[in-house]
């Protein structure tokens, strides 16, 4: 199993810095490759663009919690929380569906069902 993780391209680990602008205050945000992309798939779902949906997500966890101690940290757990969401959805659609084709195992070997494509947006528009 480890295999699969540590033959992972090093350029999806790598960090990157972006400069988002939030309330016109310009910000560096310092993140791996991977997580900006998966911030990215998220905004095309929202139809917004990435440093919009960052700016949201501040906004959010600012009115929720008061303060953002550590927003890095947020941005990938809010990655892995979308992500395990989409994962259970395709499960639930797989155990809905079970003539769909497969495309690869999740985990503890369970199948999940080929990409529809389809995945319920963040929020509710």
């Amino acid at each position: 199993m480890c295999e699969f993780f540590v033959k992972a391209d090093p350029i999806q680990y790598e960090q990157r810095s972006r400069t988002v602008r939030m309330h016109g205050v310009l910000t560096s945000i310092r993140l791996e490759n991977m997580v900006w992309d998966i911030l990215a798939e998220m905004a095309e779902d929202e139809g917004c663009t990435t440093n919009a949906l960052i700016a949201q997500f501040h906004d959010e966890v600012l009115a929720h919690r008061g303060e953002v101690p550590n927003f890095a940290s947020f941005l990938r757990v809010t990655c892995m929380r979308y992500l395990r969401r989409r994962m259970m959805e395709m499960e639930r659609l797989r155990a809905d569906t079970p003539d769909l084709p497969v495309q690869a195992t999740g985990t503890h070997g369970r199948s999940l069902p080929a990409a529809s494509g389809t995945v319920a947006p963040l929020r509710p528009r």
